[in-house]
């Protein structure tokens, strides 16, 4: 599937991206960082201790383990990131520019509480995870305070810490530089090319999956429709070209943008068929691969989404339009 794993990442990044900016925008950025504390927290939770064990670092000390795990599971989706070990109980992460999270321009109207609640949603928690009250997280320096990269280093101090002091943030430090040779490397043999490029959308699905509970539990199913949907919409019409070239797909009409919703589709994972008519095509998917192990979630999250399709539509062809059914046996999208 040349491409489509790439074009899963690129459009679900940015509609990442964007959900935070329209928060912050049209919510405040109050509200923006709880929602990024509270989406952290709820991957930190659901992610963190099986990650460690996929990965095969679940041995190793505590602040060590959790330097790694930040340097290899997000390099597997794509991020930036760099490595240092100082001691058993003391080991750096830097993710340098450009940041995956804050894209482009993006990171210009990211403040700095709204970054650093991704900190004390994840980073911070650690050590309560791990059962380890002395492992706390030292952030040195934020990209989006104009510090080159979102540094910083896991501690395991002499006492334990306060729920307070779990994140501390120490501007005069710097992380050492870094030896390549030293980094931590995936074996080969489990982590093939295949894998790595599935495992690239899965990343930015997984943002997906996590954000849309996150959201309604956090604005309600009628800000949600508003606000997700909003953003889906004009990141699909930001990101159709790049997508559409990415997925190789070309041409007009219903029937071009039934190759390109199915080439998405089957990169996430769905079952497709497509039926193409006289100005009339359907594309029908067995499944949502992003409600997969939720509880059932409010049709506001479903319909928000959506309009993310819209958006790539309206790029595509502004005179078509598309009507969305779910039921049992699966998703329909209409194109006419």
């Amino acid at each position: 599937m040349p491409g489509g794993h790439r074009a899963v990442s690129v459009l679900y990044q940015a509609l990442l991206t964007g959900l935070v900016l329209t928060l912050i925008t049209r919510r405040g950025p109050d509200e923006a960082a709880e929602f990024v504390f509270r989406l952290f927290r709820r991957q930190h939770l659901e992610k963190f201790r099986p990650g460690l064990a996929k990965l095969g670092l679940d041995r190793l000390p505590h602040a060590v383990a959790c330097a790694q795990y930040h340097y290899l599971s997000n390099q597997l989706g794509g991020v930036k990131t760099e490595y240092a070990y100082e001691s058993d109980r003391k080991a750096w992460v830097r993710y340098p520019p450009p940041r995956w999270i804050w894209y482009g321009s993006a990171i210009c109207g990211i403040p700095s509480r709204v970054n650093a609640a991704m900190l004390h949603g994840w980073h911070g928690h650690n050590g309560v995870t791990l059962g380890n009250p002395r492992l706390g997280f030292v952030c040195t320096g934020q990209t989006v305070d104009g510090h080159p990269g979102l540094e910083g280093y896991y501690l395991e101090h002499d006492r334990d810490l306060a729920p307070e002091e779990r994140v501390r943030f120490a501007r005069g430090e710097t992380m050492p530089d870094v030896d390549p040779a030293r980094a931590p490397r995936l074996d080969p043999a489990i982590w093939t090319p295949a894998r790595l490029d599935t495992v690239l959308s899965r990343y930015a699905m997984e943002y997906v999956r996590t954000m849309l509970p996150v959201l309604v539990d956090l604005v309600g199913s009628r800000d949600t429709r508003r606000l997700l949907g909003h953003a889906a919409r004009l990141i699909g019409m930001q990101y159709y070209d790049e997508t559409a070239r990415l997925l190789g797909v070309e041409g007009a009409g219903a029937a071009a943008f039934a190759r390109y919703l199915a080439a998405l589709a089957r990169a996430q994972g769905e079952e497709v068929e497509v039926e193409v008519a006289a100005g009339r095509s359907t594309v029908r998917q067995k499944g949502w691969r992003l409600a997969h192990g939720l509880p059932p979630l409010d049709a506001a999250a479903f319909e928000a989404w959506c309009e993310l399709w819209r958006g790539t539509l309206a790029a595509h062809d502004r005179r078509l339009g598309l009507e969305v059914t779910r039921g049992d046996g699966g998703i329909a999208f209409v194109i006419s």
